[in-house]
């Protein structure tokens, strides 16, 4: 039983524990969110929809749902907001994702101060972080990313101050958070894992003892449990959806996981993140978060072996990293003016760099000529697909318009014939989630099929004629361009019997 003098000595253990902490630094470090975010403004509209985007829209126009088969609920109602608030366009979707990217720059510099980071390091960290692809991409993009690395971030706050200052309340806060990053991605029960397994092995194990780490786990486990009954008593689809991209993309991220890693973060952030995860072993007073270096290599290990090992999936422990890296640099500049100059030109340089890399700053029109890998290729042509799309339904003769209805491969197309098309028919898809919205109906007669497999639809239907390939006009060879515009006729079968030969799940394309 603790005495009066037990208590008195924890005390001041825990003044001690928060005087190593510093002040949060919110005036530079909101000046930096707020030039990320007029930043990823000026950008915001460019290019167009990216696929999963016109997915989130697509799913949030339908209404509320507890769930889908791959992915929790929140993102597309978070979507659905946005457009009533800010409208139904490019970068009114995206408005989230600014914030979410200014948030997570702001929760950095939390992590920096934690750890005993000045004013000087606290800012180094938000410019970091605010400038990194991982950032800069889930600022632009409304992407499941956003919601979640956000999740990460808080968790990983609330962990450092229950570590660091001894203030064991922080778990119930990290528990509130888990429970509601469940609706957005399930992969934060990862970081719950990795991060326990961190403290069984490297400490503080007293705080197994704790009985607000209990309370946290709790609240957790309620908040996100009807979640997780979703997926209990539908077979657990998320399950599912994750081995189906470990087979399908789980190869080729493997073989680019350090590449990818060094392209997501820059050179140089990359080289702190390692210096960060160093020396969380060798500096003393960070002994009691060291859990945070061991959650990040087994959460890494384990999305590697999982799904492939997309680093972006552990971005918020890359955080944590990288904040631990720019306190040691900030400590390593000191009061050398030279050490301080080269620093910040190196992370300007960075910047400059992940910037161009990560945003459409390339006009639309020139695109053509500086195509490389990326998600940007991918943005472009939405239009110019709903438009042909709405060519070949109006070029059917009356009586087959009556009884028509659009069939996509994937849910992309959906999204962007949703979001331009104009009197078009019913469009259904048997990707991912959509297939759950059921088959056409056997009275529709006529299908008008974007992208799908011609050997597919020969077999299912008697007559099927290619009226037009997609062509976004720009030269840009993305997954859409070249694709097949089919009218079918005569189907064989009930579409009972044939819609399961259409589900897929997959990524985009």
């Amino acid at each position: 039983m603790m005495t009066s003098l037990d208590r008195e000595l924890l005390m001041v253990r825990r003044e001690v524990r928060a005087r190593r902490t510093s002040p949060v630094a919110w005036l530079p470090v909101a000046v930096v969110a707020a030039g990320l975010i007029a930043l990823l403004l000026v950008f915001a509209n460019e290019y167009g929809y990216a696929p999963d985007e016109l997915y989130f829209r697509l799913l949030g126009k339908r209404g509320l749902a507890w769930g889908y088969v791959d992915q929790p609920p929140l993102l597309p109602m978070v979507v659905r907001a946005a457009t009533a608030v800010f409208g139904d366009s490019v970068w009114g979707i995206r408005v989230p994702a600014m914030l979410c990217a200014a948030a997570v720059t702001m929760l950095g510099a939390v992590m920096a101060a934690e750890l005993g980071g000045t004013r000087r390091a606290q800012t180094l960290t938000a410019f970091a972080v605010g400038t990194s692809a991982l950032v800069l991409n889930f600022g632009h993009y409304i992407v499941t990313n956003s919601l979640d690395t956000v999740a990460w971030a808080a968790v990983l706050v609330c962990v450092l101050r229950a570590l660091l200052r001894e203030q064991g309340v922080w778990w119930c806060w990290a528990g509130l958070v888990v429970g509601v990053a469940l609706y957005a991605k399930y992969i934060v029960l990862l970081l719950v894992a990795a991060l326990l397994l961190g403290l069984v092995l490297a400490g503080p194990r007293k705080v197994f003892a704790d009985r607000w780490l209990y309370a946290g786990a709790g609240l957790g486990l309620v908040i996100g449990s009807p979640n997780l009954i979703y997926q209990a008593t539908h077979d657990f689809p998320q399950l599912h959806m994750a081995q189906a991209l470990g087979s399908t993309d789980g190869t080729a991220y493997r073989a680019m996981f350090v590449t990818n890693l060094v392209l997501l973060l820059g050179p140089l952030l990359f080289v702190l993140c390692m210096i960060g995860l160093v020396q969380l072993f060798r500096v003393p007073e960070w002994k009691p978060v060291r859990a945070l270096g061991i959650g990040y290599v087994v959460a890494a290990a384990a999305s590697y072996l999982v799904d492939g090992g997309r680093p972006d999936y552990t971005g918020g422990l890359l955080i944590a990293l990288l904040a631990v890296g720019c306190v040691v640099a900030d400590r390593w500049v000191g009061v050398r003016t030279l050490r301080l100059v080269t620093l910040v030109l190196a992370l300007v340089l960075g910047a400059a760099l992940q910037v161009v890399l990560s945003l459409p700053v390339i006009p639309r029109s020139e695109f053509h000529k500086f195509q490389r890998a990326g998600r940007s290729l991918q943005d472009v042509g939405w239009q110019q697909l709903a438009a042909q799309a709405e060519a070949a339904y109006r070029a059917l003769p009356d009586a087959d318009r009556a009884d028509a209805v659009l069939l996509t491969q994937n849910f992309a197309e959906a999204g962007a014939l949703d979001r331009y098309g104009h009197g078009l028919p019913a469009i259904y898809s048997g990707h991912n989630g959509l297939y759950e919205w059921g088959a056409p109906p056997d009275s529709a007669g006529v299908v008008v099929a974007i992208g799908v497999d011609p050997a597919r639809l020969a077999a299912d239907f008697g007559s099927c004629r290619t009226v037009d390939t997609v062509d976004n006009r720009l030269g840009i060879d993305n997954p859409e361009q070249g694709r097949p515009i089919i009218v079918c006729r005569d189907r064989e079968k009930p579409w009972a019997a044939l819609w399961p030969g259409y589900r897929h799940l997959s990524a985009y394309p």
